[in-house]
């Protein structure tokens, strides 16, 4: 009990001081290394779009594999049984979506000085209301992404410190260090302390997954428990499951492939090698991480039995805490988990923060408001309005609205409205703006009516219902309206791939 109590307590306050001024030093350390980073958009938001693979990398695993991946997956496994295994594939699909535009988009990036996923639009169909209403998707998904990440940040800190430090104090803390070393060394800090937290979550994980097995039983005795007392967390999907596992793969693997910190990570490449490479490595994270969370979420039937939702919440942090009592080599690698872990949601919630940040300062305040705005001063105003933005969701964080599962859903239905004008954008050059602006928006009042009323025809999702209903406006629109041909020769690669970028 003692060594529990030293785990929970004291030794996991200084876990917690010591990954968050190691984040902090990141910051400044590339703060002092590049002077001139608060003086250019493509600097601070972009890292000079200088990321080599292996950063590249771990950014991209950060971005994807966050706090609702290894505390809120492993909780929604331990609630739902093996139904929750369509994690594995829908990661899959995130990764083919990606391949499927990532190569071209970063081309048109690098030869127009794109920043942000509204600039391409911006380009591309030369539509106000099209940029608006597209930013406007954009941030609405961003903070909830970030809202996500703060309520992951609290559960984590309170579970893997046994409940000594709070919930709500963790969320200030790791947030006042995450604006500290955010507003320092913008991506390239990101960046860094990506790959930190990616080489000690995925150390982490798997020493918990061998310590799962060893303390609390295989899969095999696992499935016996719930044979005996939860059979219906053992059937395979039927009927109306298979619905909802196709609604699932469609909504996470198209939704999740457009977040606009994961575009702006493409336009952070280094080059197109290093970008198909770090896409490549990537390719094993679904089976690595997801799928090794789903498994302990399986066996924690054997240890805790029942657990409430609430509780549940709060699982792995329970079980690192209690491995962590066995000897010293899993209370080594449980201090590794638990870093990673907070590391894992800070370094995705920073993320989401820098890319809201750039899509307010270049994309409304640059390009409306003020368009003879320096980029200093675009930044500093991004940086202000990002501070105000995460005030005003820690307040909703304090009693977050539900589940890690139910949030992160949530901001999908609403982000996969965009995925047409930019996926589709790319290739069909008869996409007309009007017909993507009333598909976007027809989408997405579609998709938040019918969460509100909580309608699903036919088993069809909201966010699917609005996806197809825009695609079918956007695609239809565009055959009757045609383009315009300043459109098409401004977003072609044909006549000069490897052209000197040009600015927007």
């Amino acid at each position: 009990m003692e060594m529990e109590l030293a785990f929970s307590g004291m030794s996991g306050i200084l876990i917690m001081l010591f990954y968050g001024l190691l984040m902090l030093g990141i910051g400044i350390v590339t703060y002092l290394k590049n002077n001139n980073i608060h003086s250019s958009l493509d600097e601070y938001y972009l890292g000079g779009r200088g990321l080599g693979t292996m950063v590249l990398f771990f950014t991209f695993f950060a971005t994807q594999y966050s706090g609702n991946t290894v505390i809120g997956y492993s909780a929604e496994a331990y609630r739902v049984g093996y139904a929750n295994l369509v994690t594995i594939p829908f990661f899959i699909m995130i990764i083919l979506v990606y391949l499927s535009f990532a190569p071209r988009m970063y081309k048109l990036g690098k030869k127009h000085n794109i920043v942000t996923p509204v600039d391409w639009l911006d380009m591309k169909f030369k539509s106000k209301s099209v940029s608006i209403l597209a930013a406007i998707l954009m941030l609405y998904a961003l903070a909830n992404f970030l809202l996500e990440q703060l309520v992951a940040l609290g559960q984590g800190v309170a579970g893997l410190t046994g409940g000594t430090v709070p919930y709500q104090a963790g969320v200030i803390f790791f947030i006042a260090i995450m604006i500290a070393y955010g507003w320092l060394g913008g991506m390239r800090s990101v960046a860094y302390t990506d790959t930190m937290q990616g080489i000690a979550l995925l150390v982490g994980v798997f020493m918990l997954l061998i310590g799962t097995i060893v303390y609390f039983g295989g899969v095999p005795s696992a499935g016996e428990y719930m044979r005996t007392y939860s059979p219906e967390n053992l059937g395979v999907p039927e009927g109306g499951g298979l619905v909802r596992w196709s609604n699932f793969l469609i909504l996470v693997g198209i939704g999740a492939a457009v977040y606009p910190n994961a575009i702006q990570r493409i336009f952070s490449a280094k080059n197109e090698r290093a970008l198909k490479r770090s896409f490549t490595q990537m390719a094993w994270m679904p089976f690595l991480t997801a799928g090794v969370v789903f498994f302990i979420g399986i066996m924690a039937y054997n240890a805790y039995p029942d657990l409430s939702v609430a509780e549940s919440e709060q699982l792995v942090g329970i079980m690192a805490s209690t491995i962590a009592n066995q000897n010293i080599i899993f209370y080594i690698a449980m201090v590794l988990l638990f870093g990673g872990i907070i590391a894992a949601i800070v370094s995705t919630a920073d993320s989401v923060l820098l890319t809201f940040s750039s899509i307010i300062s270049k994309d409304i305040y640059g390009r409306y408001i003020n368009p003879e705005a320096s980029d200093k001063m675009k930044i500093h105003i991004g940086k202000i309005i990002g501070v105000i933005v995460v005030a005003l969701l820690l307040i909703i964080a304090w009693n977050p609205p539900g589940t890690l599962y139910q949030i992160f859903v949530l901001k999908l239905k609403i982000l996969v409205q965009v995925a047409p004008a930019i996926i589709l954008g790319l290739y069909w050059e008869r996409s007309h703006s009007k017909s993507v602006f009333a598909g976007m928006l027809v989408g997405a009042v579609v998709a938040a009516t019918f969460t509100f009323l909580g309608l699903t025809p036919l088993g069809i999702f909201s966010g699917v219902l609005g996806l197809m209903i825009n695609l079918v406006i956007y695609v239809g629109g565009s055959l009757i309206l045609g383009i315009v041909p300043a459109e098409k020769e401004e977003t072609s690669l044909s006549n000069n791939e490897s052209g000197e970028p040009s600015r927007l």
